[in-house]
Order: structure tokens, then C-alpha cells, then sequence
């Protein structure tokens, strides 16, 4: 629940909410999609609900387009709407719940694929001042699940707008795990965009539940990554624990190998718990509070700390946490 809520469909729109909040003394909560958040209390302020809608070619040599998409359209429906048109790059990301205007705030990904691979720039509104300025790859700082949105510059800026570097030749990307395994009937050389997109979409209906029926906010926890020696110490004593080695010389681990061999898989508290297909998956069955879950999440985190020595980090947004 919140005291306001308002939602906004341009730039102009953005700026005057914007200004009403600050004159009303109001705390100020950016809304896209909401599927990445657990409130932990009702937010007393005003919530801004971006609900800008567009898609617009900018360039194009026939090949490489730039292409530019309005925070509010639905990160999914514009995944399909660039793939229809011919054009690739995004193909590994299709199905994530969201918006577009979320998606370089941690620097999505999936599958081998994060948004800094395709992004161009961004556009972003300074909350304070109404002024409107471009960031470019570099400025966003993106690491893994990071950005200078969710770092330094955090609770700064409205993102409105988000440009793509797609290639209709692109470099399809289909040796990450399960991916690989679901395209394995079609010949290598006849693999469309398309086709990876659609092996996504099924790997994700397959393990993920979704939130219009299971409430969720996808994976809660990030992927950790470690340092070479940390994992060769790791590895002698769990010789198949999944590892994704990094380019620079870290490895990057599977979260939900190490909640599920740490016995969290199907967990259930009665109103919620924890995925059967998808351990990295904290669930609301109905009826649970936001402190409740991150009771849960903080649980497991400390459960996988004391058996495998590793951090967890939640990818999920705390708002309201105490």
C-alpha cells in the first residue's frame, strides 16, 4: 500500500510528479513493473507509476539498428516485438517479468546474456532538478546485476527511455546449459533468434512460476562469484558443483545449487517458502508478509553460508526495510 500514487505517461508527466512530491515533502518511489521488489512495509510517499508506451527505429545501415523504447512498454512484449521484426540480440532475455525502464538499473541477464551486450544509452530524468541527460555505456557502470542506478547514483534518477544496438545477423548464443539441451533437435545452421527466444520461454514456463498465479519476484538471489582459488577449494569437496568461469579469472557459481543442496528446495512455511522447481525462487503462497520472506531469504542466506562459506546477495529490492 502506499499514501500516493500517480502513474505517467511522458517526460513532462515524470517532471510534474516529480515536483509535486518534493513540494508536498513526499518520499519518492520509482514503480516499473513492480516484479522485482519486496515491501517490508507499506511505503508512506508518493509511488510514480512509469507508464510511458513506444518503439522507434533511430538508425539503421540495413543491418545494425539502433532502437529506442519507452521505460513503460513490458520488457517481454518488446523482446517479441524486436524479434517479429528481425532483429536480434535480445532473444536470450525473453520472458523476464518487467519493464525496459528497469531493465539496465541491474543490468539484466539470462542465458549469457546481459542488457550492457546490446545497450546504446539511456535517458534519464534527475529527480531534483526535472533535467533530462543521456547515459552512455560507460557512464552506467555495469557490473554483474549492477549500475551506477543501483550504486552511487541510486534513488537519483527517473530512467524514461532505453536505446539497443540490434543486429539482424547477430551471434547467436545458445551453449549456456539447458539452453543448449533444448535446441539440440534443430541443426545448428537453421537456429533462428527466434528459436532461442522460444527455448527460453519454455525453460522459464518450465521451472519459474508465474506471478499472476504464484506470488514471486523471480530470482531472489544473485549468482555468486568467487575467486579461482576460493572455487578450487570449493571443488574438492563438491567436485559437481556447476561453475561458470569468468574473463577475469573469477567463477561465477549457481545460486540455486547451493540453496538446493543446503536442503531449501520445496521448503514451505504454510503462507510461503520456497520453490520446488526453482530454488533460487521464494515464493508467497498467500497471506505473508514482506518481513516474513526476507526472514525466509535471510535463513537460507545464513544456511549457505555455513555449509559452503559463501555470501549470498539478494537481487531482489528491499523497500521499507528497517
Amino acid at each position: 500500500m502506499a499514501s500516493r500514487y500517480i502513474e505517467v505517461k511522458d517526460d513532462n508527466q515524470v517532471r510534474d510528479a516529480l515536483s509535486f512530491g518534493r513540494e508536498e515533502g513526499l518520499n519518492i518511489l520509482i514503480l516499473g513493473g513492480g516484479s522485482n521488489m519486496l515491501f517490508h512495509s507499506n511505503f508512506e510517499g508518493l509511488v510514480v507509476k512509469i507508464a510511458s508506451r513506444g518503439i522507434q527505429v533511430l538508425n539503421d545501415d540495413g543491418r545494425v539498428l539502433e532502437v529506442v523504447a519507452e521505460a513503460g512498454e513490458m520488457w517481454h512484449h518488446f523482446v517479441m516485438h524486436t524479434l517479429e521484426s528481425g532483429w536480434g540480440g535480445l532473444e536470450n532475455l525473453a520472458l523476464i517479468p518487467g519493464c525496459v525502464g528497469a531493465s539496465p538499473m541491474q543490468n539484466i541477464g539470462a542465458y549469457g546474456v546481459e542488457i550492457k551486450d546490446v545497450f546504446s544509452w539511456l535517458e534519464a530524468i534527475n529527480i531534483e532538478s526535472g533535467e533530462c541527460v543521456r547515459f552512455h555505456l560507460e557512464d552506467c557502470k555495469f557490473g554483474y546485476r549492477e549500475s551506477i542506478f543501483k550504486l552511487e547514483e541510486k534513488g537519483k534518477w527517473v530512467i524514461v527511455r532505453v536505446a539497443f544496438r540490434l543486429d539482424r545477423q547477430s551471434e547467436l548464443k545458445t551453449g549456456y546449459g539447458a539452453l543448449e539441451s533444448e535446441l539440440s533437435e534443430i541443426s545448428k545452421t537453421q537456429i533462428t533468434h527466434t528459436d532461442v527466444a522460444n527455448a527460453v520461454v519454455k525453460i522459464r514456463n518450465s521451472k519459474l512460476p508465474n506471478p499472476d498465479i504464484l506470488g514471486n519476484a523471480g530470482s531472489f538471489f544473485k549468482n555468486p562469484v568467487i575467486d579461482h582459488n576460493v572455487f578450487s577449494d570449493l571443488e574438492l569437496n563438491y567436485p559437481e558443483i556447476p561453475n561458470y568461469p569468468q574473463i577475469d579469472g573469477t567463477v561465477k557459481l549457481a545460486a540455486g545449487w547451493l540453496i538446493d543442496q543446503a536442503g531449501w528446495k520445496g521448503h514451505s512455511r504454510g503462507t510461503h517458502g520456497v520453490h520446488d522447481k526453482q530454488a533460487l525462487v521464494l515464493v508467497n503462497r498467500g497471506g505473508a508478509s514482506g518481513q516474513e520472506i526476507w526472514q525466509l531469504a535471510t535463513d537460507i542466506m545464513i544456511s549457505v553460508e555455513q555449509k559452503f562459506g559463501i555470501t549470498l546477495e539478494p537481487e531482489v529490492n528491499q523497500i521499507g526495510m528497517i
